[in-house]
């Protein structure tokens, strides 16, 4: 069941995180015109972000209902392929809202309403917790639904984000007017979001993919090294989040700046928040170290048989986990500062050739041909972040800044 949700989850996030790239475009764009005290600018650029992203959201949801022959195509094993397409036959509902929840979210932290994203980010993370024990297990006389509990929890999580989050900027930012006339399209503003979220979409898509395809790979060593491989994945994620969080932030007040043409807060902002991705990325080394198997072991049921060779192999994958969190927290920390001054089509190169001309063939060559598993595939991983990291930090400090 855990190697069904992890593969099922990693073409669920590539499509999403593809998608997000116009939820993300509203952020700098929101900033900058927060920054030049144009409200009208925000509202018109907000509304359109939730245009293209509903319309990508009901393009993408076909082929997640009907996976399986996608699956079995790239060589997943039956079992997995049917148990995957019954997570994602359900979570596809939950394509739309969640891109809309990204559009709102992206909106309300430029304005520096993070405290709400935080808060509403809470709330349907008990919801989903709650859901997940009901329903995975059949717990105060619910079915047992298993994978399908799972897909339910999801879907729950999405449509309790987008309710709270629409009622949200309705009370609180009601001369913001988003849904004012949401109806009427706005094909200048549409064009803009389009402009700079495509860009966007595709960097996620290369950077995502190469965790999705690193999945597919573990899929073939066997569902044991796919379980472990996807416990290493969410311990490294929940880290990675805290990247994620700083580098919102660094778009936020990058483009605030931008939009006020005050370049050297912009640098000093900058500087600050690398700093303090650093700082992080050095803590979480140093936990993953210390204590991998702990860390392994929340995610096992202690009576599984299974449990010393899901552990042996997920330690491994850790320790390699600890080794790329500079890089990974060096990549989005220079898209997030990149973006904040809206430059967007060359870091989609940067990461187009970092994750697939460099990271993927590398972790297919060491993993399989030069037969090192699994770590073979993560090291490819480690390739991949840190010639995305470096090539992005240079276009930043050395190649936009000294043109501003």
């Amino acid at each position: 069941a855990l190697a069904a949700v992890t593969l099922s989850f990693s073409l669920y996030f590539v499509l999403f995180i593809m998608g997000s790239g116009f939820a993300f475009a509203v952020m700098p764009m929101v900033a900058t015109a927060i920054g030049k005290e144009d409200l009208t600018a925000a509202r018109r650029t907000t509304r359109m972000g939730m245009w293209v992203s509903a319309i990508y959201g009901l393009v993408v949801m076909p082929p997640l209902i009907w996976s399986e022959p996608i699956l079995l195509a790239i060589g997943q094993e039956e079992k997995l392929a049917a148990e995957a397409q019954i997570y994602l036959r359900i979570t596809a509902f939950s394509m739309v809202p969640a891109l809309l929840v990204g559009v709102l979210k992206s909106h309300l932290s430029a304005v520096e309403r993070t405290q709400a994203v935080l808060w509403i980010t809470v709330l349907a993370a008990f919801v989903n917790a709650g859901v997940n024990y009901v329903f995975i297990f059949g717990n105060f006389g619910a079915p047992e639904l298993g994978v399908a509990g799972a897909a339910l929890a999801s879907l729950s999580l999405t449509m309790v984000s987008l309710v709270a989050v629409v009622i949200y900027t309705r009370r609180v930012l009601p001369d913001h007017g988003l849904f004012q006339r949401l109806w009427r399209p706005d094909w200048e503003a549409f064009g803009d979001v389009f402009r700079v979220g495509w860009p966007i979409g595709l960097t996620n898509l290369a950077e995502s993919g190469l965790f999705s395809a690193s999945a597919l790979m573990m899929g073939w060593l066997g569902e044991i090294v796919l379980a472990a491989h996807g416990i290493a994945i969410q311990l490294a994620s929940i880290m990675f989040v805290l990247h994620l969080g700083l580098s919102q932030a660094a778009t936020v007040r990058a483009g605030n700046a931008y939009g006020r043409g005050e370049i050297d807060r912009l640098r000093r902002g900058a500087l600050v928040a690398v700093i303090t991705s650093i700082v992080i990325a050095l803590v979480t080394i140093v936990i993953f170290l210390a204590i991998p198997e702990t860390l392994i072991g929340f995610f096992i049921d202690p009576s599984d048989p299974r449990k010393p060779q899901i552990l042996a192999i997920g330690t491994g994958l850790l320790v390699v986990a600890a080794l790329f969190q500079l890089a990974d927290g060096g990549q989005v920390m220079a898209l997030g500062l990149l973006r904040g001054v809206q430059d967007t089509r060359v870091p989609m190169i940067h990461a187009a050739l970092s994750y697939w001309v460099l990271g993927m063939p590398a972790g297919y060559v060491l993993g399989f041909v030069l037969g090192f598993g699994g770590l073979g595939v993560w090291a490819g991983l480690i390739l991949g972040l840190s010639s995305a990291g470096a090539l992005m930090m240079w276009r930043f400090w050395r190649v936009i800044l000294p043109r501003l």
